[in-house]
């Protein structure tokens, strides 16, 4: 569900008098980009979406979805273009919905997204934003194949096999050949792929039936080192004539270094199921970070954009502040990227991840390194903390990187009742980072600044680095 931008209460309570019927059309000024990258404008102070529409434009919007709180528009008529709207270059943009802003100048989108936190944090805190400080969005000199891991429902369609994303709002997979914001040796991989399957005969798992054995192709590729790894996502464990298949890829797909596949024979839209099994070649790949090199295996958790993630991890280690006295929690810490990228700096790292095959990861690559002063636990970081409190070991920095859900309370709770000098707090979802500063806001810290980062160009999505201080 869509989250609209609340601009205060009067205008939510005056919205409510419209009544807006669907195929009804109504003129709109768009004023901003809302957070799913949609234009948000307004009819008689009723906010309205209208996906593809651009801050500045004058439109004429065809009524889609009427709702007492919002509403939702498709675009009939642009009367005033913005000089920011492109041609989008990707042939199927329209149909995808992988990304949503290559209708606008990429400088644009930056913009926008630095206004996507503003209204975030307007929304969610009681911050005064015209005293709060949000950085321009750090964005990348060549925003393009910029993706280090494909993940694609494979379907059959007239016969044949494809593999790609679910139409926006729907489960028909739009098949993708030749991703613009994928590394090209993940589309290559996966065009492979669906014709080695369609020429073996495969079996395809047809979603509404709960039927068929190959559900999803995972592919990851290492920028720095060229390694590639493939994960057959199967509804059931056993794959028929499994050796032929092995052979085809190694015959066809000779850079593939790592073959795995995981079981998921749930009725779920996770991607991954528990279990994993190593088929041929490595069972981890390698990728560097800088001068830091990482063993990833097929679950691991790493950065999607190695290029935008150096520059993440840097922005996190300059709002650390570390001066080589300080103990640092990494949570949420995957494999130990933070952590490594911070080891230099700190007295002592301490991670916690609930993947087990990250904590292994992480251990071997703190290892590898030559790092003694690192610790890694399978478990929540509400659960580590205390008992490293209690026997004596606080934290100095608190660096969290959670998923788009947020913090979770606990940990929140854990953090105030530990309370760090720091907290750095890596987001990728704008609204959960707000409701989280706000909590922490009220229990004693003060935002110290907000820095955009865009991890993934051409989208609505904006990462960004927020610094908390103890008062």
């Amino acid at each position: 569900m869509k989250q609209p931008y609340k601009r205060n209460t009067k205008a939510q309570g005056d919205s409510q008098s419209v009544e807006l019927n669907v195929g009804q059309k109504i003129p709109l000024s768009i004023k901003r980009l809302g957070i799913n990258g949609e234009g948000v404008g307004y009819f008689k102070r009723k906010v309205v979406f209208v996906p593809g529409a651009l801050p500045g434009e004058e439109i004429v919007g065809e009524v889609t979805k009427a709702g007492a709180r919002f509403t939702e528009a498709k675009i009939s008529k642009i009367r005033k273009k913005s000089k920011e709207r492109i041609e989008p270059p990707c042939p199927i943009y329209d149909q995808c919905g992988g990304c949503q802003l290559q209708h606008m100048e990429y400088q644009a989108t930056l913009v926008s997204k630095q206004d996507i936190i503003r209204q975030a944090f307007e929304r969610h805190t009681k911050l005064n934003m015209e005293k709060q400080v949000i950085q321009p969005t750090i964005g990348m000199e060549d925003p393009w194949y910029y993706r280090n891991k494909s993940q694609l429902q494979v379907a059959k369609k007239g016969g044949r096999v494809i593999a790609g994303l679910y139409a926006m709002n729907s489960h028909k997979v739009i098949d993708l050949s030749a991703c613009m914001v994928q590394h090209k040796a993940t589309n290559k991989v996966t065009r492979v792929m669906k014709q080695i399957l369609a020429d073996l005969n495969v079996s395809i798992y047809d979603e509404r039936k709960h039927k068929g054995l190959i559900r999803t192709i995972v592919t990851r590729v290492g920028f720095e080192t060229g390694h590639v790894q493939v994960v057959l996502v199967t509804n059931e464990k056993e794959i028929p004539r499994q050796n032929v298949l092995i052979e085809e890829i190694k015959k066809r797909l000779p850079e593939v270094n790592s073959l795995m596949q995981n079981i998921n024979g749930n009725k779920t839209s996770l991607i991954f199921g528990e279990e994993t099994v190593h088929l041929d070649g490595e069972e981890v790949i390698e990728e560097k970070l800088g001068d830091i090199s990482f063993e990833l295996s097929a679950r691991a958790f790493f950065q999607l954009n190695p290029t935008q993630t150096v520059k993440l991890y840097n922005e996190a280690k300059r709002a650390a502040k570390l001066t080589g006295t300080e103990k640092v929690v990494d949570a949420y810490c995957g494999v130990g990227t933070i952590g490594l990228w911070l080891a230099d700096g700190a007295e002592e790292v301490r991670g916690m991840d609930v993947i087990e095959a990250s904590i292994i990861d992480a251990r071997v690559n703190a290892d590898k390194h030559g790092y003694d002063h690192f610790t890694y636990e399978v478990g929540t970081a509400e659960e580590w903390l205390p008992k490293w409190v209690k026997e004596g070991w606080k934290p100095d920095v608190v660096v969290v990187d959670p998923p788009r859900t947020g913090c979770d309370e606990t940990l929140l709770r854990t953090i105030t009742d530990v309370k760090p000098k720091r907290v750095v707090y890596v987001s990728c979802n704008p609204s959960t980072l707000a409701k989280d500063v706000e909590y922490l806001r009220t229990k004693g810290y003060k935002v110290d600044n907000i820095q955009p980062v865009d991890m993934f160009p051409w989208t609505a999505q904006v990462e960004s680095v927020t610094v908390l201080e103890l008062k």
